[in-house]
């Protein structure tokens, strides 16, 4: 199972909201880069990257952090918010995103998305979905698509050809509480997607939970960020 240290960014420095609050961020560091560092050294070999500006805006904001980290250290990132067209895609891969995650197209513009998915693979394309109350929330999760189900949505777009997906339940998101383990035991059920795991996770026997029922990833934040997890132990998972 992959393990994935996610950095969060707004105006240019490592922050985590709760339950994606942007009243709620708190700053844990002023340079991206430096933390990415600090991840590969332990030995992380993945991260993933999102542009909490961009998710609020029409576009990528952030993409010169993308292309620092991607520049300067052999990290494999994936890379989400402010992805709203075609040309957003490439300048994320361009700036040296190895995937990118794009929700809120796939729910507004589904036949951009599917062209994006068409023309880039299914290996670099992964379908985020945030949900809340089993719905799927859109647009940095200040808006919610209360009538889209998340089992119906997902199973979907596996149909049109996706592969990856990011599944995050917004209720365990920067809580510590755990993460929504029957959620996603009941999607690895009910579909043959690689699923990662994101929001909730608070110790390494919940990240060990996740792998036994058959997660591709999993996606730590805060629990690192305020020291929950031991990076050390965390990065032996890997």
């Amino acid at each position: 199972m992959r393990i994935i240290p996610a950095i969060d960014i707004i105006n240019g420095k490592c922050v985590r909201l709760t339950k994606g609050d942007y009243d709620t961020q708190k700053i844990y560091g002023e340079d991206p880069l430096e933390m990415a560092k600090m991840f590969e050294g332990f030995g992380f070999r993945y991260l993933h990257l999102v542009d909490l500006d961009g998710a609020k805006s029409k576009q990528i904001v952030n993409h010169k952090v993308l292309e620092s980290i991607a520049k300067n250290t052999k990290l494999k990132v994936d890379f989400g918010g402010g992805i709203k067209s075609i040309s957003d895609v490439e300048l994320a891969f361009s700036c040296g995103a190895k995937q990118i995650t794009a929700g809120s197209m796939a729910v507004q513009q589904p036949e951009l998305f599917l062209g994006i998915l068409q023309k880039f693979g299914s290996k670099k394309i992964i379908l985020g979905t945030d949900v809340l109350n089993r719905k799927i929330a859109t647009n940095g999760w200040r808006k919610y698509a209360v009538d889209i189900e998340m089992i119906e949505f997902i199973c979907s777009y596996e149909q049109k050809g996706i592969e990856y997906l990011i599944c995050t339940d917004i209720s365990k998101d920067g809580m510590l509480q755990g993460p929504a383990t029957d959620l996603y035991a009941e999607t690895l059920n009910q579909t043959n997607l690689k699923l990662i795991a994101s929001g909730g996770c608070s110790s390494i026997e919940e990240i060990k939970e996740l792998k036994k029922i058959g997660c591709e990833g999993v996606i730590i934040g805060k629990a690192i960020y305020e020291n929950k997890i031991n990076l050390k132990e965390l990065a032996e998972l890997c």
